[in-house]
């Protein structure tokens, strides 16, 4: 019998981890269509919120937050480009220059969440090429509304939503959501609201867990 499953993917779009995390969960996806189908949801979280316009370099950024040196941050990129080459992500050889804020992204996954399309997933995708793949700036509404249109979204009702706050309180508190309940690394995989995998783990992370899930006795 085929489960039915909620998944929330709590991620940030500037989070190379998220990238991997999420091309690991589809392949554990396909592997488990024997035992469940998913919805799969994606929320939002910031790790740089406070972030001004037009970002920071990023290894001056990284030094700042985390303390580490250019040949640690080297050493981690060529560990995060192996990770994805994994699950078929490619990141940028050259890396990021720079580090942006990620708000605006987040509201449109929240609209495009909203749609009946099943839009979201493929803008999240987007989304994440823009900034680890081509290395692009994902606070420009330029870079913004190019994903939305070559997933073939409404690029129109995007440009408006990006001109006003429309979807920021919404965004706020999911975000405040996540944070009350522990949330404080991402990506976060939450199943049927119970169940927490933490981190951009293996593909075969997530099939064991999907399907240790499946197995379970469903909740009264």
């Amino acid at each position: 019998m085929v489960q039915k499953m909620k998944i929330d993917f709590v991620s940030d779009i500037s989070c190379p981890w998220c990238a991997i995390g999420l091309a690991a969960l589809e392949q554990a996806l396909v592997q488990t269509r024997d035992v469940l189908s998913a919805e799969l949801h994606f929320q939002p979280f910031e790790l740089n919120p406070q972030m001004p316009p037009g970002g920071q370099d990023i290894a001056e950024h990284l030094t700042q937050k985390y303390g580490s040196t250019p040949e640690q941050q080297a050493q981690i990129r060529a560990t995060i480009a192996q990770r994805g080459a994994d699950v078929g992500f490619s990141f940028n050889p050259a890396g990021r220059g720079r580090i942006y804020n990620t708000f605006d992204a987040h509201r449109l996954l929240h609209w495009a969440d909203l749609q009946a399309d099943g839009k979201q997933a493929v803008l999240k995708k987007a989304l994440l090429a823009a900034c680890h793949s081509l290395g692009q700036s994902v606070e420009s509404h330029e870079v913004l509304l190019g994903a939305v249109a070559q997933v073939g979204l409404d690029a129109a009702r995007a440009q408006a939503i990006l001109a006003s706050d429309e979807f920021a309180a919404e965004v706020r508190e999911r975000e405040s959501f996540y944070a009350r309940h522990g949330i404080n690394s991402v990506p976060a995989v939450i199943i049927n609201e119970r169940h927490l995998i933490s981190g951009g783990q293996p593909a075969a992370v997530f099939e064991q867990a999907l399907r240790q899930i499946a197995a379970e006795p469903a909740a009264s």
